[in-house]
């Protein structure tokens, strides 16, 4: 494909309060080989702007902005989403970056498949210095699929959407739109997850198999210690998104994350209770069993979530 017919694109950056990662990130997204026009949106979340990062960096286009919607991440992503001029948008956390071959391997994959809006890739999960390649073995995700596994590959620093498509509609999904970032989602928390639903709802999602992404996990994440919030904003999402009752096992996974967030703030007799829910739905659902034991206090919810990420995974 030549420069003129790749669609425009617009990366999106929210960001709070870390600027040395956030210029991380923004070299990642300047530096990719893409023939198309690229520019980047990025939009200070509950922070003063660095207006010193607007302006041409390596022939892209850069716009410092305000969030000026809801604080937290959703409302920075549709303040992004409104900035935007591209064709398609792309989101990147302000701790991620992208691989240089991103937009060129993953813009054509989208133009590929016109009945699609959206786009995802394999990431590289990066914890204490170990990289851990993770990459989906399909083409493409349906609704089914996401609602029995979250399919934790397709990370929203690899999210590519064609830009009308959450222009409209009141953010709840359907057939000729995604609609926004559900800023309702208590802490902003499981917005993405919110995002693809609603997107599989009326399309399937396309997947690039091969890891584009660099997504680094701390221990300073901004929800890490948030468990009460973390418990609120799932129940939210099972409220919101009916198909999770046609599911035993993919309900199951949602409860089990409850349970779980239940035992890290100390509520133990909450945690058996939707722990024993969890296991009525799928006994085989480990996150039930975490949540039971981290429930007697003999492990620490922390050294739970240590183990589970140096593999490359979470709760």
């Amino acid at each position: 494909m030549s420069g003129p017919a790749l669609p425009s694109v617009t990366a999106i950056v929210a960001t709070r309060d870390r600027p040395e990662l956030l210029r991380e990130a923004l070299a990642s997204i300047v530096a990719c080989r893409y023939e198309g026009e690229l520019d980047v949106v990025l939009v200070f979340d509950q922070s003063e702007p660095d207006e010193s990062l607007a302006g041409v960096h390596e022939g892209r286009t850069v716009t410092v902005i305000r969030n000026t919607r809801s604080p937290g991440l959703a409302g920075a992503r549709n303040s992004g989403i409104a900035a935007a001029t591209g064709e398609l948008v792309a989101f990147c956390d302000d701790d991620d970056s992208w691989v240089p071959s991103k937009l060129e391997v993953q813009v054509p994959a989208l133009v590929a498949a016109p009945d699609a809006w959206f786009a995802v890739t394999g990431v590289f999960i990066r914890f204490k210095g170990r990289s851990t390649p993770r990459v989906l073995d399909a083409d493409r995700i349906a609704l089914a699929d996401l609602v029995h596994d979250r399919l934790a590959e397709a990370h929203p620093s690899t999210f590519l959407i064609r830009r009308a498509a959450l222009l409209d509609g009141d953010g709840t999904g359907g057939d000729d739109w995604i609609g926004p970032v559900d800023e309702a989602l208590p802490g902003g928390y499981a917005e993405d997850y919110d995002l693809l639903l609603r997107a599989a709802r009326a399309h399937d999602i396309v997947v690039v198999g091969v890891p584009l992404t660099v997504v680094n996990w701390h221990t300073s994440s901004f929800f890490f210690e948030r468990w009460r919030t973390i418990d609120e904003a799932l129940e939210h999402l099972l409220g919101k998104h009916p198909e999770f009752a046609t599911d035993a096992a993919g309900l199951a996974r949602v409860e089990g994350q409850q349970a779980f967030a239940k035992a890290a703030m100390g509520d133990r007799g909450g945690a058996r209770r939707q722990a024993v829910q969890t296991l009525r739905h799928d006994w085989r659902q480990p996150r039930g069993w975490l949540a039971l034991v981290t429930s007697t206090g003999v492990v620490a919810p922390d050294a739970v979530l240590r183990a589970l990420q140096s593999r490359g995974r979470g709760i």
